[in-house]
């Protein structure tokens, strides 16, 4: 029996705040897991503005953040097992992603791992994405090999954060896509009403469908290509926002973004079984139409579990790096072949 205790750290595209999760892997004969504590560290005005406009700046400043940011996220687990006493083996570090383009063989994850392993005294695996865009894949999703291995049960794993991503099931083999923008879209439309975020849908539910708008949406070209694919802040801005008109009510687009996002999701869910985490689920509004395009059964589980799944598989894919195993799969991204990924900084 292997037994590794972890945390996992996320800072996703919502720019909500920084995931981390302490979580316990077994193996004897399948891996198991357990999420033993987690905590979202919720960014203050400097770097939510800081992560979201990153993408603009210079190579120096980009450099000079990367470092100011692995401080962050270093105190921040400093904080997190010293008031949880915990003792961890590993931290794993996702980071915060700035660019990712495929296409051009570009991603960047800022958080630099030798700064956390110095300054929290752990072993510490990070830049999980660029090692399979170097082999030609899409460097994403790489949350699939958790469902593969731990959520064995669900034929579907739908995640619902800045972008809505999907796993799908299909006898032994598994592949795995970028479906659309999320919270990433109606968070940017919610912050020009003052708002963070819709909560629960109340702004969107009262409002009314753009036809024209949705159909516009709908004919979007990424829509349309096949897997493997992901997507990306800089897509957002230049094939999503412009479509849409500063003449139309704020209340209206998030109508409509939610019915698009609804429409896209409920395409792919057809039988058995969906596990649905991510923060889109506390958006009931949106849940409820996702129902309504969908035929399959809808499982939410844990707040635990939606809230810190990613980072808790984040923690998987350190674990099974360091034994070696493969933790990105080409069939969900697209790569030559299956592949170990992942820098590993240990202690001097």
């Amino acid at each position: 029996m292997k037994k590794y205790n972890v945390i996992g750290v996320m800072s996703g595209t919502s720019v909500d705040g920084l995931d981390i999760s302490f979580c316990r892997f077994i193996k004897n004969k399948k891996w198991k897991y357990e999420i033993l504590n987690s905590k979202t560290y919720h960014y203050c005005n400097f770097w939510k503005k800081t992560l979201i406009n990153l993408h603009s700046e210079n190579k120096k400043k980009i450099k000079e953040i990367d470092v100011e940011f692995a401080k962050h996220i270093s105190d921040k687990i400093n904080h997190f097992t010293e008031k949880n006493k915990i003792k961890a083996d590993i931290i794993s570090s996702h980071g915060h992603t700035v660019f990712h383009d495929p296409s051009k063989k570009i991603t960047l994850q800022i958080g630099s791992g030798k700064i956390i392993n110095e300054l929290c005294g752990l072993t510490t695996v990070n830049n999980f994405r660029k090692k399979d865009i170097d082999l030609g894949g899409q460097g994403a999703p790489l949350v699939p090999i958790g469902d593969k291995l731990l959520f064995q049960q669900y034929k579907y794993c739908l995640n619902i954060g800045g972008f809505a991503n999907i796993s799908i099931k299909s006898n032994n083999s598994i592949k795995a896509f970028d479906i659309c923008p999320a919270n990433i879209a109606l968070n940017f439309y919610s912050r020009k009403l003052g708002r963070e975020f819709d909560n629960s849908g109340e702004i969107s539910r009262n409002g009314n469908v753009i036809k024209c708008l949705y159909d516009e949406l709908n004919k979007i070209q990424f829509y349309t290509s096949n897997s493997p694919r992901s997507l990306s802040r800089e897509w957002l801005e230049k094939n999503f926002l412009t479509k849409v008109s500063n003449s139309y009510s704020v209340k209206d687009i998030l109508r409509t973004i939610v019915e698009h996002i609804a429409f896209q999701i409920g395409s792919y869910l057809k039988s058995q079984k969906t596990l649905v985490t991510g923060g889109g689920v506390k958006n009931k509004f949106l849940m409820d139409r996702i129902c309504n395009f969908s035929s399959s059964e809808i499982i939410i589980p844990s707040n635990e579990l939606i809230d810190f799944k990613e980072a808790m598989i984040f923690g998987f894919l350190a674990v099974l790096k360091l034994n070696n195993e493969i933790n990105c799969l080409k069939s969900v991204t697209g790569a030559t072949k299956d592949s170990v990924v992942g820098d590993v900084y240990k202690l001097c």
